[in-house]
């Protein structure tokens, strides 16, 4: 096929797809978001090693001596989040100038970041508290979200997620916002970025792994073909693109966390399971793309979405300081321990979208889309 055929295949428009969907609100896509934070939460509370020891007193393990080697794969929620963050990003971006998708990303960021770093650093501050707050100095620089380039102690341990989310909207931004999204756009910033993040690999080359996350990429990048997907389900593109994110995306995340090798490891997550963890985020996506779970319409569904974002910021540092307080402190259970924690980060979050997201956000969004 000649390069002008290709370009021919690519730019004929189709017809109108009658069950194309509306770009209503996806409310299972919050439920799969909450999912995946869950799923994060538990991998922190129970299915590693590290400081969360020190709140239970003992090694999860112990705690949950069955459950624990399910809770380490929990980690896989955050591939999970990137496929979302893909189908949502060329949504919200599709269409909207790039001072629009700025505000818009910030907006959604910033407020809740900003005070779940403030609140972290300040509990850790606390003479009762277990655990060591980081440096004066690096808590004001966390709240530039450029602490993990600069080599700066973290605040907020999941934060090294928001650094490749930001880097994954810069490229978006450049690659299709500005130029204006389009469907041949779209199609080729996913082949361009995946070919490029190959290369990088290859090359071993620093910068180019910074910028182009391969072991990252696929999981963006899926996720923006299964918003293609969304828009039109016989494009063919587009679920090429999906196929070939996850034959990508399960390779680095097997060769990332599979340790059977290790003696030391936590737990030993099997290959098996690494890769049915990413098929489940693929296929949840998929299913919300095709209108299968159009069903899924709850109005909590809303709610819980808008809770995922502040609930994982502040999860894991502040639920140490809960863990603590509840078993070691009073002597509860720790299965009764687990549940209270885990619904006192969902209270806390709920607090910071109602007297911080709410007011906050669509402030700081009309400012910075005013701005010139």
């Amino acid at each position: 096929m000649t390069t002008t055929t290709v370009r021919q295949v690519i730019d004929t428009p189709r017809p109108p797809d009658r069950t194309a969907p509306r770009e209503t609100r996806l409310r299972a896509l919050d439920g799969l978001r909450l999912v995946a934070a869950l799923m994060v939460a538990a991998y922190h509370y129970g299915g590693r090693g590290g400081e969360v020891t020190t709140a239970w007193g003992s090694s999860p393990k112990d705690q949950f001596p069955t459950l624990s080697g399910y809770f380490a794969y929990g980690c896989l929620g955050v591939q999970v989040f990137f496929v979302i963050s893909g189908f949502v990003i060329c949504m919200s971006g599709w269409g909207r100038p790039l001072k629009s998708f700025f505000a818009s990303r910030a907006s959604r960021l910033l407020p809740a970041y900003w005070v779940a770093v403030v609140l972290v650093t300040a509990v850790f501050a606390l003479p009762t508290v277990a655990f060591k707050a980081v440096a004066p100095s690096d808590a004001l620089v966390n709240l530039t979200m450029l602490q993990q380039p600069l080599g700066v102690d973290r605040v907020l341990g999941v934060c090294w997620t928001l650094w490749a989310e930001v880097r994954f909207y810069a490229l978006f931004a450049l690659c299709v916002v500005l130029p204006g999204a389009s469907r041949r756009r779209v199609i080729m910033f996913c082949a361009g970025w995946t070919l490029a993040a190959a290369i990088a690999q290859a090359s071993r080359e620093p910068l180019l792994d910074i910028v182009l996350m391969p072991e990252y990429a696929p999981f963006f990048i899926g996720g923006v073909g299964l918003y293609l997907v969304h828009r039109d389900r016989r494009d063919v593109y587009a679920w090429g693109i999906v196929a070939v994110s996850f034959l990508i995306g399960q390779h680095y995340a097997v060769r990332g966390l599979w340790n059977a090798a290790d003696p030391n490891a936590f737990a030993h997550r099997t290959t098996l399971g690494i890769v049915l963890v990413v098929a489940f985020g693929f296929l949840a996506v998929t299913a919300i793309a095709l209108g299968w779970l159009n069903q899924v319409n709850w109005r909590w569904l809303t709610v819980a979405g808008a809770l995922t974002y502040p609930f994982y910021l502040v999860h894991e540092h502040l639920g140490w300081v809960v863990i603590h307080a509840l078993h070691t402190g009073l002597g509860l259970p720790s299965a009764e321990t687990f549940a209270l924690t885990v619904t006192s980060m969902l209270l806390l979050a709920w607090l910071m979208n109602r007297y911080v997201e709410k007011p906050l956000t669509p402030k700081l969004r009309s400012a910075l889309a005013k701005a010139r």
